[in-house]
């Protein structure tokens, strides 16, 4: 399997990231990117936490599984709820996590940016044509890329793909 990456889109709308999650599904059967797996997170307005939702069969080959997801997203948004005991013992699993970057900074720059009325769509894919994916996502352009673990180099060139007017 090539090395898959982990990209992290935020949407101004709670719908961006399930409409992007819709545009992706059609990317990856059109094999214009190899969707390893994916999941969003939706936040209406008025509500006091988000909805979480894995996109793609935990028996896809590179699936990351729901116990990933679910670690992860009580780590950015309902382990501060539940207080430190919790927090602690999670402590040991979300060091696992590091490396691939994602680690208290990713944490903290996630849930500060995942609010109220907005969205993200979280992808594990690799081999994206890139062209394709750009024109695919022009009428639903993400609003910001919140992570990556591509290289500073690879990261710039998402960024001038989806940053084209």
């Amino acid at each position: 399997m090539p090395k898959a990456t982990l990209t992290v889109w935020k949407f101004d709308t709670p719908d961006g990231a399930r409409d992007a999650a819709a545009t992706l599904n059609r990317l990856a059967t059109e094999q214009s990117i190899v969707l390893h797996d994916a999941a969003t997170v939706s936040w209406e307005q008025g509500k006091k936490k988000p909805k979480t939702q894995q996109l793609t069969p935990t028996t896809s080959a590179g699936a990351l599984g729901g116990a990933f997801w679910g670690m992860l997203f009580g780590l950015i948004f309902f382990v501060p709820l539940l207080g430190a005991a919790i927090g602690a013992a999670t402590g040991a699993l979300a060091g696992s996590l590091t490396d691939v970057g994602i680690d208290d900074r990713f944490i903290n720059k996630v849930r500060d940016q995942i609010t109220p009325g907005t969205s993200a769509l979280f992808v594990m894919s690799s081999d994206a044509v890139m062209d394709k994916v750009r024109d695919a996502f022009a009428d639903n352009p993400p609003s910001d890329l919140i992570f990556t673990n591509l290289s500073s180099e690879q990261e710039a060139a998402l960024h001038t793909v989806f940053d084209e007017d």
